[in-house]
């Protein structure tokens, strides 16, 4: 039990993370949980924890679901004793009423029979959050619940965003799930006429919640007792809160990266590299020259090429590589003679082979860029290989994904493609912008 002045993290880490695919795919059909992607070098779960440890929570509570999802998360957290914190697990029994963000709340935080604040948050996004600010609204304005927002444009929330109405004081009247393009229009024209700007509050997918009260209303309700109906945050719990009186309250964080997706991950990983999370950043430590963007492991700057037999730290000197900005470059990575690169992450033991760009994009463990490759706004997944030639470049953009293992031949080109872990595209296959290749017989009937 924790009293009513302690500080917890609840974390909901039991989606199967179905939108993101292939990156929580670890094989053609194995998922790995959300929590453990991979971001610039840690996986999700890790930068969550570190982040909410330092500003004041050392206890953490976990909703996994299933055996593997389980498994997978407590060979990484344990106990949480690495990390300095304490880290428990939902019971394996509650598995069958976390059908829903809400319900798994509930449910858990009656059986862990938590009474202080928590802060229930998601494990598929990076935010910047100040929790001191942040509690200190939720304590001062008396919420039940305080929904952590982001101000976004109204053609942006449409149809993606869960936004809501809300006062000056920011006291919620209305919540609205993805809305239409319409309405969300309507709800920024009202925002403007009652000066408080056109951007639209959209909801985090985090919040501050005071357990006893919460865990009184739905009781009184019965609402925790209702079986096991789908029950989410956004969609239902929020706006039943609302209408039976229970005060909710919006509170304006800095930045927040969805990792939910493939799109969304690229454009949160290049965010973070361009310094819109400060912990992120903090945590990256000193940079190159200690101003610029670029960060480089020690091993990787005395590593040699073959084809030069210099070091990456003396090509750089020569102006033999550009690299920067918003670049992080792992342990024992080896670059190339006039390779470029910016707005990238490369992960430990990448190569990239001569003559290669890389921009707006992710390359993760022993992924293997071929020479004068051009990856840009592109996934490459662990052991990826994209084979390149100087007289036949691969070239990959717009939001290209290739999970673990997948490779794919010189000349090849793809746009908006998605290739599932272990796939390999043949030399003559023409695969049509926008595909996704999920199995080898999708492939085979590529190659005709």
């Amino acid at each position: 039990m924790n009293s009513d002045n302690q500080f917890v993290g609840v974390l909901l880490a039991g989606g199967r993370g179905e939108r993101a695919k292939p990156l929580t795919l670890a094989g053609p059909t194995y998922l790995r949980s959300k929590a453990l992607i991979p971001f610039l070098g840690r996986p999700l779960i890790e930068w969550t924890v570190e982040q909410i440890h330092e500003q004041g929570a050392d206890d953490f509570y976990v909703v996994a679901h299933g055996l593997e999802n389980r498994l997978q998360i407590s060979s990484l957290l344990g106990a949480g004793d690495r990390h300095g914190v304490s880290v428990r697990y939902s019971r394996t029994r509650l598995d069958r009423y976390n059908t829903g963000s809400g319900a798994a709340t509930l449910h858990n935080i009656e059986a862990w029979d938590l009474t202080g604040d928590a802060l229930v948050l998601p494990v598929d996004s990076v935010v910047d959050l100040d929790v001191a600010a942040m509690r200190r609204r939720h304590r001062e304005s008396g919420a039940v619940v305080t929904v952590a927002v982001v101000e976004r444009p109204a053609a942006e929330v449409a149809g993606k965003y869960g936004t809501m109405s809300a006062d000056a004081d920011g006291l919620v009247s209305e919540f609205l799930e993805k809305p239409t393009r319409e309405v969300a229009d309507r709800l920024a024209r009202e925002r403007e006429d009652q000066g408080l700007g056109s951007a639209l509050p959209t909801s985090a997918g985090l919040y501050l919640v005071d357990c006893a009260a919460l865990r009184d209303v739905v009781r009184r309700a019965g609402l925790v007792r209702r079986g096991t109906g789908t029950l989410d945050w956004g969609g239902d719990l929020l706006p039943w809160l609302v209408g039976v009186g229970c005060p909710v309250v919006t509170h304006p964080i800095g930045e927040m990266g969805d990792l939910g997706s493939v799109p969304d991950f690229l454009l949160s990983a290049i965010g973070a590299l361009d310094g819109r999370f400060p912990h992120v950043t903090r945590a990256l430590g000193p940079s190159l020259d200690g101003a610029s963007a670029v960060w480089i492991d020690p091993t990787s700057l005395a590593l040699p090429d073959p084809r030069t037999g210099l070091t990456l730290a003396e090509k750089i000197v020569t102006g033999m590589v550009e690299i920067g900005p918003g670049v992080r470059i792992g342990r024992h990575v080896e670059i190339g003679p006039g390779v470029r690169l910016d707005h990238a992450d490369l992960g430990d033991g990448v190569d990239v082979a001569e003559g290669a760009t890389v921009s707006r994009a992710v390359c993760a463990d022993g992924a293997i860029v071929g020479p004068h490759a051009v990856v840009t706004d592109s996934y490459l997944g662990p052991l990826v290989t994209v084979g390149s030639s100087r007289r036949r470049p691969a070239r990959l953009q717009a939001f290209t994904a290739l999970g673990d293992g997948a490779a794919v031949p010189p000349g090849i080109r793809l746009s908006q493609v998605t290739v599932y872990p272990g796939l390999r595209i043949p030399r003559e296959a023409r695969v049509p912008a926008g595909s996704r290749l999920a199995s080898a017989q999708e492939v085979l009937d590529l190659a005709g």
